[in-house]
């Protein structure tokens, strides 16, 4: 079978489906490709911070979000060696609510539901990836799948993940190993947990785990660890990771942390190495060749510690459809050779942000989770804590602006609407 269509989507993810709400409100039709059957919902929840809420604004999804979920305004950092207590304001650091963490289930449907009947075509697992120059001078993506299923896009965007295909064929190099791997999960206290909305974070050295409430009767929890702090990786059964988790890596964490972890959400809890895109290639790299480009973790893979892998897929999804949506706009559709050129433009307003968000995440998990020398203290408490910590989350507090407006019958400009 061959189709032929305007723009795909490789994934389903947050980047994927966010990338095709914008696309549907400027009117570019776009297909999704997802290689599951369903929505795959891989993690908890996620905190998001300002930034994403300005995307989530523009992409006009924000308000199905924010009557079920409560901003988080402030954290305590627990040192489980010496007992101290660091006091952190994350309204302070925004200058507006703090960061308000949400079902990652919730927030990929409520994406899915702006998108009309078929956009995402399940079971779709890319293969192969060629590129077409037409004798008029433009590009075609030439697409095969695994059920042998050939499709020809005017633009291809690969949302495809951190291994990502698309990447790949860009000749990005494979994300690095940070060092460190991540168990991310799921409590539910059916009667409520009664903690306060803030994050409880607690640290010694190689280690850094935490909770946050989500609602009254769940909270999302973590835990980051120096690789090397065990002999071997933690198996991949849940039940295995919860025991692991307990009963070794944090052990010696409060009780409290311990009585979260025990209430976990088994199917939701994971277990992975942390990994990141180098800067330098996000910077030295063509992120874009012809009518192809990628976004979110296809694009810029990076530690947790600033919680931004969300956020900034939110981020790529309305710049990008701010530059395809001009294009389409100004030229009364996908023209495959001027699309080349908004494409360009968007990896050229994108790599420096992201590529600075990469260092600042990294730079702060290794500053939080360092030894317990006198030399890392001192960067610690006094150059981080001190001295650079609002610094880097300031750069949370970014609004990546507005998606462009259409003409409606009577000639008035609005955002395009869903059905």
């Amino acid at each position: 079978m061959e189709m032929i269509e305007e723009v795909v989507i490789v994934g389903a993810g947050i980047a994927g489906l966010a990338t095709a709400v914008a696309l549907k409100r400027v009117g570019v039709p776009v297909l999704v490709l997802e290689r599951w059957p369903e929505l795959r919902i891989t993690g908890a929840a996620l905190a998001l911070y300002s930034n994403a809420w300005f995307a989530l604004e523009a992409l006009g999804v924000a308000h199905k979000l924010l009557p079920f979920y409560v901003p988080t305004q402030k954290g305590r950092i627990t040192n489980v060696v010496n007992g101290t207590v660091k006091e952190v304001s994350y309204s302070g650091i925004e200058g507006r609510n703090g960061p308000i963490v949400v079902h990652r289930r919730k927030l990929l449907e409520s994406l899915a539901e702006e998108l009309s009947p078929g956009t995402i075509r399940y079971c779709s697992k890319l293969m192969s990836i060629q590129s077409h120059r037409t004798p008029e001078g433009s590009y075609i993506a030439i697409l095969k799948l695994e059920d042998n299923t050939i499709i020809k896009a005017k633009v291809l965007i690969g949302c495809d993940g951190v291994h990502s295909v698309v990447a790949q064929w860009l000749g990005l190099m494979s994300p690095v190993p940070s060092g460190r791997s991540g168990v991310r999960g799921l409590s539910v206290f059916p009667q409520g947990h009664g903690f306060s909305q803030s994050l409880h974070q607690f640290v010694k050295p190689g280690l850094r785990g935490g909770f946050v409430p989500i609602n009254d009767k769940d909270l999302y929890w973590f835990l980051f660890y120096n690789s090397e702090f065990i002999g071997n990786e933690i198996p991949g059964d849940p039940m295995m990771i919860q025991k692991e988790v307990m009963e070794n890596l944090a052990k010696d964490f409060p009780p409290k942390y311990l009585e979260v972890v025990k209430h976990s959400d088994l199917p939701a809890l994971t277990c992975a190495a942390l990994v990141l895109r180098c800067p330098w290639d996000l910077l030295w790299k063509n992120l874009s060749r012809g009518n192809i480009t990628m976004a979110g973790d296809a694009m810029h893979p990076m530690t947790p510690d600033l919680g931004q892998g969300g956020c900034s897929a939110l981020e790529d999804a309305v710049v990008l459809g701010r530059h395809i949506g001009n294009s389409f706009l100004q030229n009364g559709g996908i023209v495959p050779e001027k699309v080349a050129g908004a494409l360009k433009e968007y990896i050229g307003e994108r790599k420096w942000r992201v590529s600075g968000l990469i260092t600042k995440s990294y730079l702060s998990g290794w500053a939080q989770q360092g030894g317990s020398g006198w030399l890392m203290k001192i960067i610690r408490d006094i150059i981080f804590f001190k001295l650079l910590y609002k610094i880097v989350f300031d750069s949370i507090y970014y609004d990546c602006g507005k998606l462009p407006t259409i003409s409606s019958p009577n000639g008035s400009k609005k955002l395009c609407k869903t059905d």
